[in-house]
């Protein structure tokens, strides 16, 4: 507990933000304001939690989630860096990079004039995660929570040569009904099916939910709409530094096979995710910095 004393020393906001112990034994940052208030996992820098204060949750978390050291949460924001998906030339390293995985260290706090708190992490390097990328970067996560959650990874490329990036915000969102909630934004954007072998196919009209979805949207815009008329709300996305997005739902025989989504877990959450990848992929040229950001709010019909 004496690290857990150490971050409040340094980084906790009477009233605002506190540092605990949370699920499984993981450390936390428990953050309240007027606006909202959310939990997120030193593990990761993973928001867990979101909710607007007063509302229901915008974000999903399972109920089957495992809350253990280097397992991936179940729910929230997982960050997927520094590269999404398989790994290009070694399918060895795991799905979706290691920042999920590994412990960061908080670096900066701020309680904002607007109300808002504000919490910078960044990934602790080790000679494990070198061993993966040998590349010297520099991960960033700030996290501002209040009547919005705005999350923001900013790379920063520490070494002479470039370095191909490809990332993502794999955001769960709660809805009532996966079934009967419409994705609006992507319309006329060209995507990669993934559960046809990767197919190039186009969308016509919102994207809806009655099978297994796995799909890279490609030229997508800024502002993405989960309209949900089971909980009488529409979520809000709004992004930059990303021209790629996707949407993903396993459906029923995947999450049985999963093990952490529980019982029909698939039919209240649908994954959202900001992304760099496939064709939106970042070339960091040395010295470069580049900042995928998102923004999830809501607001009732």
């Amino acid at each position: 507990m004496e690290r857990l004393q150490s971050l409040n020393e340094q980084f906790g906001i009477k009233g605002q933000l506190e540092f605990a112990e949370g699920p499984g034994g993981l450390a936390v940052a428990e953050i309240r304001n007027a606006g909202g208030r959310a939990t997120v996992a030193l593990q990761g820098a993973h928001v867990m939690t979101f909710e607007p204060h007063g509302d229901e949750p915008v974000l999903w978390l399972s109920d089957y989630a495992k809350f253990a050291p280097g397992k991936s949460i179940r729910g929230g924001v997982p960050v997927c860096w520094p590269w999404f998906g398989a790994h290009a030339s070694d399918p060895a390293l795991p799905a979706h990079g290691y920042a999920r995985t590994v412990d960061w260290q908080p670096v900066a706090s701020e309680a904002l004039a607007d109300g808002r708190t504000r919490l910078v992490f960044e990934l602790i390097e080790t000679p494990a995660t070198k061993a993966m990328c040998p590349h010297p970067l520099r991960l960033r996560n700030t996290i501002t929570v209040g009547t919005t959650l705005t999350v923001a990874l900013e790379t920063t490329n520490l070494s002479q040569t470039p370095f191909r990036l490809t990332q993502a915000l794999h955001t769960y969102f709660a809805v009532a009904d996966v079934r009967r909630i419409s994705i609006e934004g992507l319309e006329d954007c060209d995507y990669l099916d993934k559960v046809e072998g990767f197919a190039r196919k186009h969308q016509q009209g919102p994207v809806t939910i009655a099978h297994e979805v796995d799909r890279i949207y490609l030229g997508s815009g800024d502002l993405l709409e989960i309209r949900d008329p089971g909980m009488e709300r529409i979520i809000r996305i709004t992004s930059s530094g990303s021209r790629s997005a996707v949407v993903w739902n396993p459906w029923i025989e995947k999450a049985e096979k999963m093990g952490d989504f529980g019982p029909d877990g698939h039919l209240g959450m649908v994954c959202v995710e900001t992304a760099n990848a496939a064709d939106d992929s970042i070339e960091l040229a040395p010295g470069a910095v580049h900042t995928l950001s998102a923004e999830y709010g809501i607001e009732y019909l």
